[in-house]
């Protein structure tokens, strides 16, 4: 469980602001996972960010409840001269797991064969997204961060991943910003509409995409001033 109290975000860019959260309070339950709608630039990578502790909030506060995943599927911090294979221990070693179990749970997901052997900076960066959700999805966390990344690689392997990401949560929660409606309504037991600095929390699945699409008809509302 997460939850934000009274959460202030701003941020100033050539003498223009824009506040991306406005004194939001919600909770993000138990076992449950919630849909993170908005459009473009609204801020729900910056939610995200918050809710995974890499960047702080204004004001307010984020109280995380159990263990939580950095955002699933950010290949980022990834050494570019260590092999997947490297990586995937470096991170297990971190984390506390047992580095054989991992290795053999992301060699055998990704689908990576040979080139889980060779330097990540080698790799495509479809290939740097199936290493990087194997290896975020082979830890088990109680609440996952998820950024779109059921999105990558081909339906088959689209299909992988969903299913493995709707066993996950069978006993953890998540976090999903997502651009793909019917991933929402696929994955997803709750939805959050990021608005004009306010977050409007819906526990029907298809109000929430409702809300998000009349949002997506209007011109974005004014949240910032020079």
């Amino acid at each position: 469980m997460i939850e934000l109290r009274n959460v202030c975000k701003t941020f100033v860019l050539n003498g223009r602001s824009k506040t991306v959260a406005d004194r939001i309070s919600v909770t993000f339950p138990h076992h449950t996972a919630v849909g993170v709608l908005g459009r473009n630039g609204a801020g729900k990578t910056t939610m995200l960010k918050m809710l995974a502790g890499s960047m702080e909030p204004d004001s307010g506060e984020v109280k995380v409840h159990g263990s939580i995943s950095w955002p699933v599927g950010f290949a980022g911090s990834f050494h570019p001269d260590l092999t997947g294979l490297q990586n995937t221990r470096f991170i297990a070693r971190v984390y506390g797991v047992d580095t054989d179990e991992l290795a053999d749970f992301v060699a055998d997901f990704s689908e990576l064969r040979e080139h889980f052997y060779l330097p990540v900076r080698s790799y495509s960066s479809g290939m740097k997204s199936r290493l990087a959700f194997g290896v975020s999805m082979g830890i088990k966390f109680d609440t996952y961060l998820v950024d779109e990344v059921t999105a990558v690689g081909d339906a088959s392997f689209k299909q992988k991943s969903e299913a493995l990401f709707r066993a996950r949560m069978n006993e953890s929660s998540a976090v999903m910003v997502t651009h793909a409606l019917g991933q929402v309504e696929r994955l997803c037991d709750h939805v959050a509409v990021l608005e004009g600095g306010q977050l409007h929390y819906f526990t029907d699945v298809m109000e929430g995409i409702a809300f998000h699409q009349e949002n997506m008809h209007r011109a974005p509302p004014e949240t910032g001033v020079r």
